[in-house]
């Protein structure tokens, strides 16, 4: 959000169950994945495009801020959350964006219950937290690894910048 107005496409995570209904209701296969998405860079952009020809509607769980700390240390993210979200909504393959809070997406997959639950391959299923995994499974989704793009992380270009 910027200046009080809303920013299309990016669904506040107490209104995503019932945005979730709604697409239920049209039928729609719902894909959903999440992450810090921090400096946006190609092989992002490959796994998002590959994550939405597995479905009709991408919906991407963000990392907010705090979490983002948590997970990658002090000085991350880069980008603030809101920026994050606006960066990804504007992109043709993402459908939704929803801000959750928390380090682990539990609370935004049983908001979503998406059909297909995709994340890259750094992952292995087992690997997947298992509060994650539940949440995939109540909803009735199914789980899928995607490959990973080689030699692209924002970890990797954040180092690269630093030398």
């Amino acid at each position: 959000m910027e200046s009080g107005k809303i920013v299309p496409r990016i669904v506040p995570l107490d209104e995503a169950a019932a945005f979730r209904a709604r697409l239920r209701g049209e039928g729609r296969r719902v894909v959903a994945t999440n992450g810090c998405f921090d400096l946006l860079h190609v092989g992002h952009l490959r796994y998002l495009k590959q994550a939405r020809e597995r479905g009709d509607f991408l919906w991407i769980g963000l990392n907010a801020d705090a979490s983002v700390r948590e997970l990658k240390g002090p000085d991350r993210p880069v980008n603030t959350e809101a920026d994050r979200a606006e960066v990804l909504a504007a992109l043709r393959v993402v459908d939704a964006v929803t801000i959750f809070p928390e380090v682990r997406a539990v609370r935004f997959l049983r908001a979503v219950a998406p059909d297909l639950y995709v994340k890259g391959g750094d992952y292995q299923p087992e690997t997947l937290d298992a509060d994650e995994r539940a949440a995939v499974a109540e909803g009735g989704g199914k789980i899928e690894i995607l490959p990973l793009v080689p030699g692209k992380s924002t970890t990797a270009t954040l180092q690269k910048i630093k030398k």
